[in-house]
């Protein structure tokens, strides 16, 4: 005879899930038939959903039903693929962990990363990473451009210790997604915020200056003060999925606050007389490198909407 119980993912390996049930973890899998209901996703359970599973005669356990996702973060799985990949959903904000230099996160990575979070009402902070090993001048510019956005940023560093009260502060009561590109340092701001969590921290790679994956899976931590951390494999791509050239620039905030004064109602932000955006842009109102940004995700995303 089987029964039923609900839960929340806590684990995902692509063939078991961790399902946090009645205060205890169970092993399931999922039933064949979630896999059939058309959903162009490498993922039909990701870590943070709630999820209904059955139990049979022989102890197995199986997902068989997805309860809505109030919000997730989306990526497009790889370049001129048609499929999606959740990296976690039901999620109560993102800790997006950027490196200036240790190694590198390109702006592009970060600017796509917040304009998924925006799209599907994830509030999003910035973590300035390792800032005991980048310049002083480049952190100030990348603050100055993310705060004017309208972006919250802190500097931290596990090493030093800098800014580790105010994230734990951030984490606290919350369930965080914690992501960025592999090596900047995502599994140990976790592991020092909470020491009791058995969390796999790796160097980077002396002959490219690259980040390992120290991360093989998404996993959920509770954390000691409150809370869960979702920690994730390191994510070397974001390309976009589902979000239309008309509306892209919707989730740009300094773009919304500037472009209702365009003359036109359909303006594109890119060629108009008129256009509140680009004037802002030339005043330096709004950032070039963000403004760039915009143009680039209109251009290299445009194949994809074909």
């Amino acid at each position: 005879m089987e029964s039923v119980f609900s839960g929340v993912v806590v684990r995902a390996t692509g063939s078991w899930y961790e399902v946090l049930a009645g205060g205890g973890r169970l092993r399931c899998r999922i039933r064949g038939r979630l896999r059939l209901k058309g959903v162009r996703s490498t993922s039909p359970v990701v870590v943070g959903d709630r999820v209904s599973c059955e139990s049979d005669a022989n102890g197995d356990h199986a997902i068989v039903a997805v309860e809505p996702r109030r919000n997730y973060v989306i990526r497009r799985a790889s370049n001129l693929s048609k499929e999606s990949h959740i990296i976690a959903a039901n999620v109560d904000q993102a800790l997006l962990m950027v490196t200036l230099r240790h190694p590198e996160t390109p702006p592009e990575f970060v600017d796509r990363f917040l304009v998924t979070c925006e799209a599907y009402k994830v509030p999003a902070t910035i973590l300035l990473s390792k800032s005991d090993l980048q310049d002083s001048g480049e952190l100030a510019a990348f603050r100055a451009v993310y705060e004017g956005a309208g972006y919250p940023v802190l500097t931290v560093s596990a090493a030093t210790g800098e800014g580790m009260e105010a994230v734990g502060e951030l984490l606290r009561g919350r369930t965080t997604l914690v992501s960025g590109n592999s090596g900047v340092g995502k599994s140990t701001l976790v592991g020092t915020i909470d020491p009791t969590l058995d969390i796999r921290t790796g160097e980077l790679s002396e002959s490219h200056g690259k980040g390992r994956h120290t991360t093989t899976f998404s996993t959920m931590y509770p954390l000691a003060g409150g809370g869960a951390v979702i920690d994730t494999p390191g994510i070397k791509g974001f390309g976009l999925i589902d979000i239309g050239e008309g509306e892209l620039w919707h989730y740009f905030p300094e773009m919304m606050r500037t472009g209702r004064d365009c003359r036109f109602y359909n303006c594109t932000h890119t060629h108009e007389p008129g256009c509140a955006v680009t004037e802002a842009v030339m005043r330096g109102e709004i950032a070039p490198m963000r403004y760039e940004s915009y143009l680039k995700m209109l251009d290299d995303d445009d194949k994809y909407r074909k």
